[in-house]
């Protein structure tokens, strides 16, 4: 293939400074206490080229050039790495995004940037990383390895994040291809410091760059007749797809076999870089019992489903293509299949009103064919290419007053369930995109600071993790919630400090009688679930230990343990584990053997724990 940009070399070269790079990690290694100011002090005094700052990347990379393999890397870098909260839950996540492609929904509030996926804008940060690297799933996960190694942070457990439009309408070779791509830079990635002689990141053929794109939706003008003054999203994404010159080639190659993609899977088993976990995002309506088998193979072990509302009438009037049967149906399955279920919900959508989305909030919950092990709270906000453009223009939406719309979040931080991790209660959208709508971009703060002024108390797992906080495994308490979920039973085991911050946590189903419309999977029949098992603290690298760290001090090895003897207690004989494909090597030295698509074991032998 021709490459469009050539190799060349990398701008920083460490060798280059050795002199003044020695200076600063000399002084690093050396002092006793060591903070922020002092970093800058250094800095100042031995300059880059005489006249500018070394960033943190660079010194990073110095050491690890002036210092190889010290034992001493580690300390060094947690002193001076950037953005620690990252890595702090456990896993280091890579985002990626798929191509822009046509969408089975009409939903009126989705923006329709035809540069991008579905609902997501170009302006957005992971967008535009996507955007830089035409969408190639391969670039945009070795790209953000390369970041994540730059900035002092481990990769050796990846959750693997897709993002984009509807993963479930994308062809089948499509998505093995995606995630064929995603896996084999996890299993190529090169240390930063290394210096290849061809270049991912700089060589690439040429593709369907949809930045060149210039047609715009004015989604007050987009109708369904011939003589819309606009045309829709996916008009425009079909027609600039099929009149590219690259159109066909690309097609061609965007495709895999499952053949493929098994054995870059069993690579990445042992890889030093490993797939810990695997998140796609669909609809209901997309999503059956096929659906949800195709998924597991593809390794997924966490699936976002837009719920959006779980009221009909307000689901109608937004064009959402589905009902709340649908969704409660939509997550049954993926809760028989194992999966843990992200659920997106959205107050201030059309119809709706601050009080009917506090109604709405509980149903979440109450209902017990819902109740979504995460919650994405995405308020509506207006942006020119959707649809409910229209609306407002007529008067028929306005958003929510401030107060209006805080209220609302502020009563969901304080009804979340303990088992349940609120992952957002904004949707990060730059204020230039917004016509009107919420433009604060640090609401959670906000609503969590009223909260806290009200006397609320949030109990949702983001609001109670351990963070980077020390950790002494001997003072852990073992807590048991569980509930009615889908037909079955839900046990979540959590350790917890004594003021209640968590440190691990497990999900274990253990499922009810088959219903007629159930998943039939003979590999899960008559076995309880373990559908998560997660340890909080900063990422340690595999098979390395850290004083005061949650991870790697058997945390997850006792929840597994309390497991089995849960699940024997409720009679089931064997347990199966929804593994991604970087945990199986876990699973296995604990007595769990390889099925088509999960592990298993059984729940009666035990497990040894660590005393």
């Amino acid at each position: 293939m021709a490459a469009t940009i050539a190799p060349k070399r990398f701008s920083f070269e460490p060798e280059e400074h050795a002199a003044e790079l020695d200076a600063i990690i000399g002084a690093i290694e050396s002092a006793s206490r060591f903070e922020a100011r002092d970093l800058d002090d250094l800095l100042r005094r031995h300059p880059k080229n005489g006249r500018g700052f070394f960033s943190k990347s660079e010194l990073i990379r110095g050491y690890r050039a002036l210092r190889p393999d010290s034992a001493g890397e580690q300390t060094f870098v947690d002193r001076v790495r950037m953005k620690p909260v990252r890595t702090r839950s456990g896993v280091a996540p890579v985002t990626v995004l798929t191509k822009p492609f046509p969408c089975p929904g009409r939903c009126i509030f989705c923006p329709s940037d035809v540069r991008m996926p579905k609902s997501y804008l170009s302006s957005e940060p992971g967008a535009q990383r996507a955007a830089e690297h035409q969408f190639d799933p391969y670039r945009q996960t070795l790209s953000r390895l390369r970041s994540y190694r730059h900035t002092g942070h481990p990769v050796d457990k990846v959750e693997l994040i897709v993002l984009g439009g509807t993963w479930s309408s994308y062809p089948e070779g499509y998505q093995v291809w995606f995630i064929l791509r995603c896996l084999q830079a996890m299993n190529e990635f090169v240390d930063v410091s290394s210096k290849p002689a061809v270049d991912p990141l700089l060589t690439f053929a040429p593709a369907v760059d949809f930045r060149h794109l210039e047609e715009t939706v004015r989604g007050a003008e987009v109708g369904p007749s011939d003589a819309a003054a606009s045309r829709s999203y996916n008009q425009v994404v079909s027609d600039w797809t099929a009149a590219h010159p690259r159109a066909a080639a690309e097609a061609r190659e965007q495709n895999a076999d499952w053949a493929d993609l098994l054995a870059a899977q069993r690579k990445n088993e042992t890889s030093p870089v490993r797939c810990i976990g695997l998140s796609l995002e669909t609809r209901p309506d997309r999503l059956d019992a096929a659906e949800a088998l195709r998924m597991r193979r593809l390794g997924a072990t966490k699936v976002q489903i837009g719920i959006q509302s779980m009221d009909d009438e307000v689901l109608a009037l937004n064009g959402r293509g589905h009902d709340t049967a649908r969704s409660r149906r939509a997550v049954r399955l993926l809760r028989q299949a194992g999966f843990k279920i992200q659920a997106h919900w959205m107050p201030n959508l059309h119809g709706s009103t601050p009080a009917r989305d506090r109604e709405d909030f509980d149903r979440l919950f109450a209902d017990p064919d819902v109740r979504p092990d995460e919650l994405k709270v995405y308020p509506c906000s207006l942006i020119e290419s959707a649809e409910l453009m229209a609306y407002h223009r007529r008067g028929e939406w306005l958003p929510y007053e401030t107060d209006e719309l805080l209220d609302v979040l502020v009563y969901g931080l304080g009804g979340a369930p303990r088992y349940c991790r609120l992952s957002r209660v904004i949707r990060d959208i730059p204020g230039t995109d917004i016509v009107t709508g919420n433009r604060t971009t640090n609401l959670r703060q906000v609503a969590e600071a009223e909260a806290s002024a009200r006397g609320i108390r949030c109990r949702d797992i983001r609001a109670r993790e351990v963070g980077g906080r020390p950790v002494d495994p001997r003072r852990l308490r073992l807590r048991r919630t569980d509930y009615g979920a889908s037909g079955g039973r839900e046990t979540f085991l959590e350790f917890v400090t004594a003021n209640d911050r968590i440190a691990g946590f497990l999900r274990l189903r253990l499922p009810g009688q088959p219903a007629t419309d159930d998943i039939s999977l003979p590999e899960l029949a008559n076995r309880a679930i373990i559908r998560e098992v997660h340890v909080y603290g900063a990422v340690v690298g595999l098979g390395e230990r850290e004083e005061g760290r949650s991870q790697h001090v058997g945390l997850g090895r006792r929840l597994i343990a309390e497991a089995l003897d849960i699940a024997a207690g409720a009679g089931f004989g064997q347990v199966a584990v929804i593994s991604s494909v970087g945990t199986r090597e876990y699973y296995r030295r604990l007595g769990f053997e390889d099925g088509e698509l999960y592990q298993h074991r059984s729940a009666r032998e035990p497990l040894e724990t660590p005393t």
